[in-house]
């Protein structure tokens, strides 16, 4: 959800949810060698550069994955929210031992991603769940079995989160491992922002926000447990992280010390 862009495109599935919830059209675009999903509007809900289709092209999902610089070896990913598949397929691809599964309630999404965003075919490690998310952060066998949710979830007015509550970002830390981290695409300059703030500080022991990006995304990492954060660890996590992916693993680092540093000050 960070530009606006003219749809060209419309999707639909041949799918039936086992409810029938309305949903806007999905529809795509492309401008300069990148493909965009929208949801029948000029809001991008994500993106993909055809030439290189599992890199996360947009920054807020790059900042996403910072949940890296505290987890190198994640047994279980999950994604709140497909989008364009952006974190599903980099999840897949990158953490070969991990189970990686996607939560999307919206089919036409499903198919979309299948057919236009190269979304690899459900296997042993990967799957795809027509469901909604609060049903899937409130079922039983989910407590204490995720280390990472990434949590992306909005509609077609993209006026923030449509699961907003700290009852559902309760759920979400119930889900985690005591290890386990969440991070939560956030839009800054918004009314929402505060609440979902509030929230998550209710429902977690420790939360950071990283800088805002230049389209007004603020991500959030939300920890199970408060995470030593020793500088000259990230550091020299982050450059590994650099080093085998490209991710701008560095500046996660000095948002994270910069959030440190005005957490201080505001304390006092």
């Amino acid at each position: 959800m960070l530009i606006k862009r003219k749809s060209i495109e419309q999707a639909e599935s041949s799918r039936r949810p086992a409810r029938k919830p309305k949903f806007a059209p999905v529809t795509l675009s492309e401008q300069d060698g990148v493909r965009y999903l929208h949801f029948g509007t000029e809001w991008v809900q994500g993106a993909m550069r055809i030439r290189k289709p599992d890199w996360p092209e947009l920054e807020y999902a790059q900042q996403m994955m910072a949940w890296m610089l505290f987890l190198e070896s994640p047994r279980r990913i999950v994604q709140l929210g497909l989008g364009a598949a952006t974190l599903t397929k980099y999840c897949y691809r990158q953490f070969p031992e991990a189970q990686v599964s996607a939560v999307e309630l919206n089919p036409s999404v499903i198919a979309i991603c299948t057919t236009m965003f190269k979304l690899p075919p459900e296997d042993e490690r990967l799957n795809v769940l027509e469901m909604d998310a609060l049903d899937f952060v409130n079922d039983p066998e989910n407590i204490g079995a995720i280390d990472v949710l990434q949590c992306d979830l909005y509609d077609a007015t993209a006026k923030g989160p449509v699961l907003d509550t700290p009852e559902f970002y309760a759920a979400c830390n119930a889900c985690l491992t005591d290890e386990g981290v969440m991070t939560v695409n956030l839009f800054g300059d918004h009314p929402s922002f505060n609440k979902n703030i509030k929230a998550m500080r209710f429902a977690f022991d420790h939360v950071i926000c990283l800088p805002e990006v230049h389209d007004g995304n603020v991500v959030a990492l939300c920890f199970k447990r408060k995470p030593e954060l020793d500088s000259g660890v990230l550091a020299a996590r982050a450059a590994q992280i650099v080093a085998a992916t490209k991710l701008p693993a560095k500046s996660w680092v000095k948002g994270i010390e910069a959030a440190a540093t005005t957490a201080r000050t505001t304390s006092r």
